[in-house]
């Protein structure tokens, strides 16, 4: 849930902005790149942690797809307590308080593969995820207090490639160190005692990988807590109606919180299946590890795609270009769908290129013109996060009715439709 107060950096350089919504902190810039860049990148590692659970607790689709559930409910439970953390201690102390969380959320890794339980680790990747959270209610409105209004949706989208960035490079290593430990036995040809021991074994490879995540958190948050006094004066706005979900009457704000739930189910419903679709025998039939790796490419199109778009989103209406994107993710989920081998597989991972400046350009579009409500107006679109949440279990579900992951990518396609239609409607400055 963003935030958006009246501050001012600590040498004093306020904008000229009358609304004392800007501010000019250049090393405040670089802390709020390197928190989308984290938070990105733990969220990314889902993708992987998916099929290693998957196989180890013999899960159907719809049951593996409880991970994301589980992760992106933390939008709906934590986001609005978060932004009230974040008013009540500001923003850098709530940065600390996020990362720290996020650290626990780590370490609850380690009980969960020692008692081989499914569930802690769904407990796990909550309280994850809760921190996560409240990173990002923190960084959300910093990026968009450190420039003018005009340039808002190049900013957050030049933003988000560093984010992207994380999700890039995290799966990568995630792909080497969960899923390269990969035994020749199955959890599905051992029972009883054996089958906790092999889960037990198999699960360390993640225990290992996020002990590390843990660590560099630790001293993430140390450096950000030395730094807790870098702004001053801050002063935030108290929140209108029932947490300002009246907002929501809005024609305009309302249809952009609906895309944000759409967009954020159908990026992560795809990606969480990338893997298993790709190793199918049909599309590229690739090893486990192997189809991990190439998640970064999904991601990667995303990085890409969001250094381009801060330029051409200067350029072009902001609607326009979401509606010709959103177009182009239907397109290739037709063509991945309806072809086999590394077109099928390749046209899959390129709608990481049509995900791009989706999520920014939603949530500046939506909140155009909001004034005093955009505190209100950004923590509603935070908490429509949450269809990262519905949107991929809906899709497990399909897929496990149908037998069919392509079948079930219709449900991504019907985000993207509506999704494209809300950048046609917006794509007039709003009144």
């Amino acid at each position: 849930m963003a935030l958006v107060p009246n501050v001012s950096a600590t040498d004093g350089q306020n904008s000229s902005n009358s609304s004392g919504s800007s501010i000019q902190a250049p090393g405040l810039q670089i802390f709020v790149f390197a928190l989308f860049f984290i938070f990105g990148g733990i969220t990314s590692l889902n993708d992987v942690i998916i099929p290693k659970l998957k196989e180890l607790f013999t899960l159907n689709y719809t049951q593996a797809m409880l991970v994301q559930f589980c992760f992106f409910t933390a939008y709906l439970v934590v986001g609005i307590p978060a932004a009230k953390l974040v008013k009540k201690i500001g923003y850098m102390r709530g940065a600390v308080a996020g990362l720290l969380t996020m650290m626990i959320g780590c370490l609850l890794f380690i009980p969960a593969s020692q008692t081989a339980t499914y569930a802690l680790f769904l407990f796990a990747l909550f309280i994850l995820a809760s921190g996560v959270v409240l990173v990002q209610v923190v960084a959300n409105p910093l990026i968009s207090l450190l420039g003018p209004t005009s340039t808002s949706h190049s900013r957050l989208t030049f933003a988000q490639a560093f984010n992207s960035l994380g999700t890039t490079l995290f799966p990568i290593f995630g792909s080497i160190l969960i899923l390269g430990g990969l035994a020749s036995l199955s959890a599905e040809q051992l029972s009883g005692a054996e089958l906790d021991a092999y889960r037990t074994a198999e699960s360390q490879a993640i225990v290992n990988g996020y002990i590390g995540i843990a660590i560099a958190l630790a001293v993430v948050a140390f450096v950000v807590w030395m730094s807790r006094n870098r702004l001053k004066g801050e002063q935030h706005e108290a929140s209108k109606g029932f947490a300002g979900f009246d907002l929501l009457k809005r024609q305009r704000f309302g249809f952009g919180a609906l895309c944000i739930f759409l967009y954020v189910g159908a990026e992560v419903a795809i990606g969480s299946l990338v893997v298993n679709y790709l190793m199918q025998s049909h599309v590229m039939g690739l090893e486990e590890q192997a189809a991990g790796k190439l998640i970064a490419v999904y991601w990667g199109g995303a990085m890409v795609g969001r250094f381009i778009g801060s330029a051409v989103l200067r350029m072009m209406s902001p609607g326009k270009v979401l509606c010709t994107v959103s177009i182009g993710a239907i397109l290739l989920l037709a063509i991945s769908t309806h072809t086999t081998g590394m077109i099928a597989g390749y046209s899959l991972l390129a709608i990481g290129l049509m995900n791009a400046i989706m999520f920014p350009t939603i949530f500046s579009l939506a909140c155009e013109n909001l004034g005093s409500r955009a505190a209100d107006g950004s923590g509603i679109i935070n908490v429509a996060i949450f269809g990262g949440a519905v949107i991929p279990l809906l899709t497990g579900v399909i897929a496990d009715w149908s037998g069919s992951l392509s079948i079930a990518f219709i449900l991504p396609a019907l985000c993207y439709a509506i999704i494209a239609y809300f950048g046609f409607y917006a794509r007039r400055p709003a009144e």
